[in-house]
């Protein structure tokens, strides 16, 4: 096999940072640590109504006894009528993504 070596020089606008690709996929997992969504939040991410929300996901049984946060979970149920919903934002976005064929199962 032959070999070329050439050597280059790339300028990389000020605006930019280079870094490798394990550091990027490790902040890209970080993204969402720390934060909290709300029920608008929730609605924005998965392009779905809070009332479908709430039927496929939030309320059926199979999924509450998980998600509730007085089982140890990571959703807020609100208890009064104006309470607002809060969802740990990296936890909900994981359930979401490993329990899609259950959301969607008939």
């Amino acid at each position: 096999m032959q070999k070329l070596n050439v050597e280059l020089s790339i300028e990389i606008p000020a605006e930019y940072v280079l870094i490798s690709k394990v550091e990027y996929e490790e902040m890209k997992s970080n993204e969402l640590r720390g934060v909290y969504w709300t029920m608008k939040d929730l609605e924005a991410r998965t392009k779905r109504s809070s009332l479908w929300l709430r039927e496929n996901v939030l309320y059926p049984s199979k999924f509450r006894k998980e998600l509730d946060s007085d089982n140890g979970g990571f959703v807020f149920y609100p208890r009064a009528s104006g309470q607002p919903w809060a969802f740990q934002a990296s936890k909900m976005a994981e359930f979401l993504d490993k329990n899609f064929h259950r959301i969607f199962k008939e």
